[in-house]
C-alpha cells in the first residue's frame, strides 16, 4: 500500500518544490490586493491552479505515498521558508512585502495606489466602511502586506507609529 518506487518519490519531491516556489513567486507579484481581498474570480482561479498544480507535483503516480510526500513537502517547504524569512529580514520583507502609505494627512498619494492595483473607488469604499466620508478626515491610509488597508482618524492624537513614516512612503 505505501510502497513506491524511490525513484519516483524523489521526482514528486522535486516537482512539488519547484511548483511551491513558482506559485510562492507568482503570488508575490500578484500583489497584495489579490491576497487580501480575494473576488469569486480570483477563488476560482486558486481552485483552478490547485487542480493544475497537482498532475504537475505527482505525475503519474496516484499513490497515498506520491500525495503524502507531495502534502509533505509543501508543509515542509513552507516551515523552512517561514522560519528562514523570520530570522532574514530582508527576505521575509522580499517575500511578504512592505505596507504602502496611500493616504498622508488628507492627501492621497496617487502613485502607490496605481502601483498597488487599487482605484480610488476601492479606497473609497473601505474609507466609508470604516465610517469616514472625506479623505480630509484621514491621517493615514496604509495598504498592509495581508492587503488590508488601515486606516488612522485625523484627530488620533495618541497614535503612534512603531515604523517611521518615511519608511512607509516609498
Amino acid at each position: 500500500m505505501f510502497e513506491s518506487d524511490p525513484f519516483v518519490l524523489g521526482e514528486i519531491l522535486t516537482r512539488t518544490l519547484i511548483v511551491y516556489v513558482v506559485l510562492m513567486l507568482g503570488l508575490r507579484l500578484a500583489g497584495k490586493r489579490e491576497l487580501g481581498q480575494m473576488s469569486v474570480f480570483d477563488l476560482v482561479v486558486v481552485l483552478v491552479i490547485a487542480s493544475a498544480v497537482q498532475n504537475a507535483m505527482i505525475g503519474t503516480d496516484a499513490s497515498i505515498t506520491g500525495g503524502l510526500v507531495a502534502a509533505l513537502t509543501l508543509l515542509g517547504a513552507n516551515a523552512v521558508v517561514g522560519r528562514i524569512a523570520s530570522r532574514r529580514t530582508w527576505l521575509g520583507t522580499a517575500l511578504r512585502g512592505t505596507p504602502t502609505m496611500l493616504i498622508n494627512h488628507g492627501q492621497l498619494i496617487n502613485e502607490h495606489l496605481t502601483s498597488e492595483g487599487l482605484t480610488l473607488d476601492d479606497l473609497l469604499m473601505v474609507m466609508r466602511e470604516h465610517g469616514f466620508e472625506r479623505m480630509e478626515q484621514v491621517k493615514m491610509a496604509v495598504l498592509e502586506i495581508d492587503g488590508t488597508i488601515s486606516i488612522i482618524p485625523e484627530d488620533a492624537s495618541h497614535y503612534r507609529t512603531t515604523r517611521p513614516v518615511k519608511r512607509l512612503i516609498s
